[in-house]
């Protein structure tokens, strides 16, 4: 027998409405690539408010900024979630 997706439970009465494939919203290029720049982007800027350099905490709050223009634009450019440039990977 085929290994079937694992159900998961909607929490009301049992109905159960998702698989597990179906969890997978925001596991893209564009949302791995927007959230990696962010991390940095906070990162850097913990680092610098730490040693008290406010131009580069001011620098890291737009880096994080620019990590949320660079995931709108990859996913309006096809790589977010349902894009026509993005492939899912298969879980086994």
């Amino acid at each position: 027998m085929k290994n079937a997706p694992a159900k998961v439970d909607s929490g009301s009465k049992g109905r159960d409405t998702e698989t597990a494939d179906d969890l997978g919203h925001g596991n893209s290029p564009a949302a791995w690539t927007a959230v990696v720049i962010m991390l940095v982007g906070f990162a850097i800027g913990t680092l610098a408010f730490f040693l008290d350099v406010p131009w580069i905490v001011w620098a890291s709050a737009g880096l994080v900024v620019v990590g949320l223009i660079v995931g709108l634009v990859l996913k309006k450019a096809g790589y977010g979630v349902g894009g026509h440039r993005y492939v899912p990977k298969a879980h086994n």
